[in-house]
């Protein structure tokens, strides 16, 4: 990011739009998706490629006016991977001060230290699958407390063990809710499904509402 742009508290966003939550516990709740443009990460299953690049210059004060006219408590900072932008840190603050229900979507692979602690965070961590595993920040799960969340996009059976394995190892579910959810096209939702009974893993299957819905729609 230019230095100047970043001084002026600006951020770049794709897209700010109101939609139903498809996913973490807030699934189901109408929401304004503020989502940044740019991530530093390639998964292979990544659904919103479009936000890479492109995107425009917002203020925050702009970007706090933008959401207040959906009248809509819940919002979501999403992306691409927001933190890579900085002033996404202030920007979640801002929310929060407005008095909104924040959630942050992140990749797991950059520091969430430094969140403001009244954000939800939803941590993807990366598996085997994604291309990606590693670039995840392990140093971030002792920053989790009960109120965010883990999840995992499980794409075949190799993904799922290693999923159950972390889940095993660093006690997850004692930190927070954990999530397992199939991806889209890789692996029937059945089929996890009946994994995670098998097994009696504690956690959380989740299907991503929103493709439920509207299919792979960007702005849905």
């Amino acid at each position: 990011m230019n230095q100047a742009v970043a001084a002026e508290g600006r951020l770049k966003i794709t897209e700010i739009f109101r939609s139903l939550q498809g996913e973490s516990s807030s699934v189901g709740w109408p929401t304004v998706f503020v989502r940044l443009t740019g991530c530093p990460l390639r998964c292979t299953y990544c659904d919103t490629a479009y936000a890479f690049h492109g995107g425009q210059w917002m203020s925050k004060a702009r970007i706090l006016e933008a959401v207040a006219a959906f009248n809509t408590h819940h919002v979501c900072v999403t992306g691409g991977e927001p933190l890579a932008q900085k002033n996404c840190i202030a920007l979640l603050s801002a929310l929060c001060d407005a008095g909104y229900h924040v959630s942050l979507e992140t990749s797991g692979a950059l520091d969430i230290a430094h969140v403001d602690p009244r954000v939800r965070r939803v941590v993807d961590l990366k598996t085997p699958n994604s291309g990606e595993m590693h670039r995840n920040h392990w140093p971030n799960l002792e920053c989790l407390s009960s109120h965010d969340e883990l999840k995992f996009v499980i794409g075949d059976r190799a993904d799922y063990e290693w999923a159950r394995q972390a889940l095993v190892e660093h006690a997850l579910n004692q930190r927070c809710t954990v999530l397992f959810s199939p991806s889209q096209g890789l692996l029937e939702p059945g089929q996890l499904a009946d994994w995670l009974l098998a097994d009696q893993l504690p956690v959380r299957f989740q299907l991503q509402l929103h493709k439920v819905l509207w299919g792979n729609v960007p702005g849905r």
